[in-house]
């Protein structure tokens, strides 16, 4: 694989959505990956409860979780390209404030805020995606999806700490807003770069179909793929805040450290995105996306045995082994579920199940740390993760088998 190397990159550059949608996501996760390990900082520099530090992280996914299903609307109406421009600006806005913010409730009233425009960025771009990829592909677009995630998050943990470790836990967020600008930038000047996905197409017009027909016939795959979802989630956006909660107030580690632990999760799941989107488009989606959760819950269950920098580093690998055999599957799953004719509305109500989780995550690790502990809460989480592989593999079909979409 090491050898295709190369070639793999030259593919990304010369994909026909590299300006319309992975330039300017992997600039957005950057920016994200800037701000992974500096809130829980920056929250502990306010506070010193760790269920308002858990809420504050978690203020974006209900934000987001809010938005999602009015958002599907206005997507319909702007195009993924303006919807993708518009909750970038919000996002950049509401973080680059937190700057100047003391206040835990104006943070967490900003994080809110911000939570809107990640869901319409987010949706925009889910839609934008299963519409221009064909199904025979998706699984290999939508890993390499994810290995720009995994990209953003490489990169953008390693240049937060060094920033906050250097002058403080506020100028990063000052990074994050430059890395959005820049992604803005580009998705205005890629006009032209955008395949069949403007207003103007049937596909975001008045023949689009709401969620109550976008579900029929979908109904108990979708309960069960969303609650498998949601575990998943929940261990996702936990692990984010665990990691550096344990760095810091278990192990004393200096933000830098902290920021190069939860990169190198990160820069496994890079190595591997390419090789897994063939297995899911050859073999099927729940062939990586099942050993994903079983390694990130075999990581947090082993969190609570490390005592030193090193340990932490260890259990980032085995965690990012999990993300990366994760990298595009919930993605990917989605895509596969939704209606030709109700693509909008359906992945809204996906997107929307998995950000209960996502804003789930980091309350619950809060709530457990402050009543217990965080080797109890990493414990929960990582519970959580081996439940999701287990309703995954057991009463979630394996939606490759599906050659068109109704």
């Amino acid at each position: 694989m090491i050898s295709r190397a190369p070639q793999t990159i030259k593919r990304f550059f010369k994909h026909p959505l590299f300006l319309s949608l992975y330039l300017p996501s992997l600039l957005a996760f950057i920016a994200v990956g800037l701000r992974t390990p500096i809130l829980p900082l920056y929250a502990g520099e306010i506070t010193h409860a760790y269920g308002l530090i858990g809420l504050l992280v978690a203020a974006e996914g209900i934000g987001t979780l809010m938005a999602d299903l009015p958002i599907a609307g206005l997507v319909r109406k702007l195009g993924p390209r303006w919807g993708m421009i518009i909750g970038l600006i919000v996002e950049a806005g509401t973080t680059v404030a937190l700057m100047w913010v003391d206040s835990i409730a104006l943070a967490i009233g900003l994080r809110l805020i911000s939570g809107i425009g990640f869901a319409l960025f987010g949706i925009a771009r889910h839609a934008y995606i299963t519409e221009a990829i064909r199904i025979e592909v998706r699984g290999q677009a939508m890993s390499l999806f994810g290995g720009v995630y995994r990209a953003g998050l490489l990169v953008g943990p390693v240049v937060g700490g060094v920033i906050a470790t250097r002058y403080g836990l506020r100028l990063p967020f000052a990074a994050y807003g430059i890395f959005c600008l820049a992604a803005i930038l580009v998705l205005v000047f890629a006009k032209n770069h955008f395949l069949k996905s403007e207003p103007s197409t049937n596909t975001y017009g008045v023949n689009q179909i709401g969620l109550r027909e976008a579900l029929k016939g979908r109904f108990w795959i979708f309960t069960c793929a969303s609650f498998a979802q949601v575990l998943g989630q929940i261990t996702r956006a936990g692990q984010s805040l665990i990691l550096p909660l344990w760095g810091a107030d278990m192990l004393n580690l200096m933000p830098d450290q902290i920021g190069w632990a939860v990169s190198l999760t990160s820069a496994i799941g890079i190595a591997l995105f390419y090789p897994v989107g063939i297995i899911m488009d050859k073999v099927g989606r729940k062939a990586t996306i099942v050993p994903s959760f079983i390694l990130i819950g075999l990581g947090l269950a082993l969190l609570p045995l490390t005592h030193g920098y090193s340990g932490l580093l260890w259990i980032s690998v085995l965690i990012g082994l999990g993300h990366g055999f994760g990298s595009g599957g919930m993605l990917t799953l989605g895509a596969d579920l939704a209606p030709q004719n109700g693509t909008s509305a359906f992945l809204s109500a996906w997107r929307w199940i998995g950000d209960t989780g996502v804003s789930g995550g980091p309350v619950i690790v809060g709530c457990i740390a402050e009543a217990l502990a965080l080797p109890a809460a990493s414990l929960v989480i990582a519970g959580a993760s081996l439940l999701a592989a287990l309703v995954f593999s057991v009463l979630v079909p394996e939606t490759l088998k599906k050659k068109s979409r109704g």
